[in-house]
């Protein structure tokens, strides 16, 4: 075994030394090394083991290596690596590269054998909107090496919801490392939230992904999205991690990472500084689950919002375990409007850190994003079965807990344990309690007592 994998790298060295660049229409050296590199490290969303003892079989046969000037093959039961460049994509930040992913996507979308899409190194492709249809034929990895920047002309966006979408495209993997660009500095003073004076519209995700289940999505970059960076929207086990995003504090409406009506996802090791949400979780979705999030500038990792428009919402099984909010507006947030139904149930928040934060926790179930104030109604979303477990820092404003609760439908089954939260220098914090039913209360700073109030003005404790 140890003899035929040194042959095996003996021949890819010599395959690679005998190919010349992406400029001319073959893959190059670098390219064909991060690759192999990639496979080693089972890129793809299935155990890619099986497919090694068929790449060398393919590798150690001249006949089986072929036909490169479009595509780079490793015969049908091995990899097929496809490089954009070969299909015609400059990446000099001047010309759009549209038509050459598309067509490089085509072909590897009806491969019947595992492929790598592959966007090189050391180039910025300019892209208008794009959409990587499914389903396709086999198990896709997409190594994003280069840049990828958003056309930054608004009236050339025919869909203002999506820039990049990958729709119904089932065991998927994209990484590589690349940067996703959104130049949303060209939408930002647009937005009704920078200028009221102008009516809201919405601005494209820059990385939506739609209807795909068994996803990964790892070792990217995203900055400076039109709104959302990245979306999973109605998809079912999906890997999330080594993520960096990044927007201007002021930018309107760029949550990091925003997930609805999705199912088993995980997000970890992921740093998000934004001028919205660092994580976003709306109806629908069920089993989140972040770790080692690192969160600031932004608004915090969000449940919701939920119940807009008298809208029913549902959102379960969701837990955050590890995270570090820096200088953020909220830390661990609830929010739900008023007129809404549906349930918020069984979240935990567990080993988290607040650095100067401006509502460390916070239930908000008068949530009023808009303009004109929101009309009092009765009904609400259930908020119940929430755990907040050792979670400590700083806050940066006199109430480091909020619970403002709905009087018809109180936050119910609320757990704290080892909570300590501190103003700034040390100085003792508050908490604002309203319509809030405890089941557990453990050594908790600043405290709110488990009695519930009758009275439609909160009740502050100081501790």
């Amino acid at each position: 075994m140890v003899i035929q994998r040194n042959n095996i790298l003996l021949l890819i060295i010599i395959f690679v030394l005998s190919i010349s660049t992406c400029r001319s229409n073959f893959i190059d050296d670098d390219l064909f090394k991060q690759v192999y590199n990639n496979i080693l490290e089972q890129e793809f969303a299935h155990d890619f083991q099986a497919y090694l003892s068929y790449l060398s079989t393919n590798i150690e046969s001249k006949n089986n290596i072929h036909d490169f000037n479009n595509i780079a093959k490793i015969d049908k039961n091995g990899i097929r690596v496809i490089d954009v460049c070969s299909f015609g994509a400059k990446g000099d930040g001047k010309s759009y590269d549209n038509k050459a992913f598309e067509k490089a996507w085509k072909e590897t979308c009806s491969s019947k054998t595992p492929v790598q899409f592959v966007v090189p190194q050391n180039k910025n492709y300019l892209l208008k909107q794009i959409t990587f249809s499914g389903p396709c034929k086999s198990s896709i990895s997409v190594q994003i090496f280069g840049s990828l920047e958003a056309c930054d002309k608004i009236s050339d966006y025919t869909d203002r919801r999506h820039w990049i979408l990958f729709d119904s495209v089932q065991n998927l993997v994209v990484g590589g490392g690349g940067t996703i660009n959104g130049n949303g500095n060209v939408w930002w003073p647009y937005s009704c939230k920078i200028n009221k004076s102008l009516p809201c519209k919405d601005a494209p995700t820059a990385l939506t992904f739609n209807n795909c289940n068994n996803l990964k999505v790892k070792n990217l970059k995203s900055k400076d999205a039109q709104q959302i960076h990245i979306e999973f929207e109605s998809c079912t086990n999906v890997v999330a991690s080594n993520l960096m995003i990044t927007a201007s504090k002021k930018s309107p409406n760029t949550d990091g990472v925003h997930v609805t009506n999705s199912q088993n996802i995980q997000i970890s090791d992921t740093t998000i500084g934004t001028g919205d949400d660092c994580i976003s979780i709306v109806s629908g979705s069920q089993k989140v689950h972040a770790t080692n999030i690192t969160c600031g500038p932004g608004h915090g990792i969000s449940i919701g919002s939920l119940g807009s428009k008298n809208s029913e919402a549902h959102v379960s099984h969701v837990t955050v375990n590890g995270a570090k909010f820096i200088g953020s507006e909220n830390g661990v947030r609830i929010k739900t409007w008023q007129g809404g139904s549906g349930e918020a149930s069984n979240i935990k928040f567990q080993n988290v850190e607040m650095q100067d934060v401006e509502n460390p926790i916070i239930i908000d179930q008068n949530y009023c994003d808009q303009v004109e104030p929101c009309k009092q109604q009765y009904s609400a979303v259930q908020v119940k079965n929430v755990v907040y477990e050792n979670i400590k820092g700083t806050s940066a404003t006199k109430v480091a807990i909020k619970f403002d609760c709905s009087k018809n439908f109180p936050c119910e089954g609320i757990i704290m344990k080892n909570i300590k939260l501190v103003g700034e220098n040390g100085k003792p914090s508050e908490a604002m309690c309203k319509n809030v039913h405890f089941n557990n209360i453990e050594d908790v700073s600043p405290k709110c007592p488990s009695v519930e109030s009758s009275k439609d003005e909160a009740l502050l404790y100081n501790y």
